[in-house]
């Protein structure tokens, strides 16, 4: 799978290491750089390689996470989730079919992060999932893009 990562300058760290991570886990890594202190630019410009479909995934980080995932899910036909715990990570993509996720640097541990990106990253989105519906709803408002049932 092609991830695509980038990250505001206080997340570098934990942006180097879950590169160097998913590279382990046997996936290929577009990093976006941390080099950007205006966060919105970085995480916009993963979500529209998400959207665009020039990968298959995208993670972005900063401080918090809350800006980050705000400015992706900016972008139409991102969709982006911040993940703090296990269940959120695989409801993520099981029940929203998040093709982003979001980490804060500052409140979330280089471990944790390891281990939710694993938990995200090992289920699938259910086609005809209970969740269908609702989805269906979010993707009305995705300029170009087909409402999903």
């Amino acid at each position: 799978m092609l991830i695509a990562i980038g990250s505001d300058p206080n997340a570098h760290g934990l942006k180097d290491a879950v590169a160097e991570y998913l590279v382990e886990l046997g996936h290929e890594v577009h990093d976006f750089g941390a080099n950007d202190p205006l966060y919105p630019k970085t995480a916009i410009a993963v979500a529209q390689s998400v959207a665009n479909g020039e990968v298959d995934r995208g993670v972005v980080m900063c401080g918090t996470g809350i800006g980050v995932s705000i400015s992706a899910n900016k972008v139409p036909g991102a969709h982006c989730a911040l993940l703090t715990d296990a269940y959120q990570a695989e409801r993520a993509q099981l029940s929203n079919n998040a093709n982003m996720v979001a980490f804060g640097a500052q409140v979330t541990g280089v471990e944790s992060v390891k281990r939710l990106l694993r938990d995200y990253l090992s289920v699938s989105y259910l086609e005809n999932d209970r969740s269908a519906p609702k989805l269906a709803v979010l993707h009305e408002y995705d300029v170009g893009r087909p409402t999903r049932s």
